[in-house]
């Protein structure tokens, strides 16, 4: 079965001084959602947004406001990151003791509810999870930094997608996707690619026609690997 594609934005890639602005021109340009990348200096090595910033962010955000969570502890701050706007909450395994009650305080909020793997970590520690989760964030970097090169876990989506089977589960790929890398990852079984650099490389709100440019160069590469 072929599933939708979708493109998914970090905007941690974006001007950092007009947000408003990046988030608005490349929903305009093509974007299907808007990834969030929440660090905090400790599980992660970088400090990024806490749920005032997010608040702000959804004001723009007009398509699905993703927010990935690479926090420890995470379930103090769920709730918070709810009423922030996210649309996607997505924490780490690796992160606490206690995914299953994770994923469910998720899923409290009326949210959609994701687990992500870091390269590290195989696939089966999220095979328990996989009832309560609706996406499973496949790290193909350490998180923590952009513009990182891509890692191959191929097959870890391969063995996510047989694990799945006909369950509604999306599967997210995040960290080092470009032209070159998506079709990759959506040939095993990938059908949301957030990118960050690879989109925003070359343009500006002054000048956001790169954006789309950059988008469709993604979503073709994949187009053309399926034909």
């Amino acid at each position: 079965m072929r599933r939708p594609l979708i493109i998914a934005p970090s905007i941690l890639s974006a001007d950092f001084a007009d947000f408003g602005r990046e988030i608005e021109a490349v929903e305009a340009h093509g974007a299907d959602w808007v990834h969030v990348d929440v660090m905090d200096g400790h599980f992660v090595p970088n400090l990024t947004f806490g749920p005032p910033a997010v608040a702000a962010f959804r004001k723009h955000v007009t398509t699905v406001m993703d927010v990935h969570l690479m926090i420890a502890p995470v379930d103090p701050y769920i709730e918070a990151y709810a009423e922030a706007g996210a649309d996607v909450i997505t924490a780490h395994v690796e992160a606490g003791p206690h995914s299953h009650r994770t994923l469910q305080a998720i899923r409290a909020t009326g949210k959609k509810a994701g687990i992500a793997l870091n390269p590290g970590t195989p696939a089966e520690a999220v095979k328990p999870l996989l009832d309560l989760a609706e996406l499973v964030c496949v790290m193909t970097v350490n998180p923590g930094f952009g513009g990182q090169r891509f890692l191959d876990m191929t097959d870890k989506i391969r063995a996510l997608r047989a694990m799945i089977g006909d369950r509604p589960v999306q599967i997210e790929i995040d960290g080092g996707v470009t032209p070159e890398t998506a079709p990759l990852v959506v040939a095993a079984g990938a059908d949301v690619l957030v990118a960050g650099s690879a989109v925003f490389k070359g343009g500006s709100v002054q000048n956001p026609a790169p954006y789309g440019a950059n988008i469709r160069a993604i979503r073709d590469s994949v187009l053309q690997a399926r034909a």
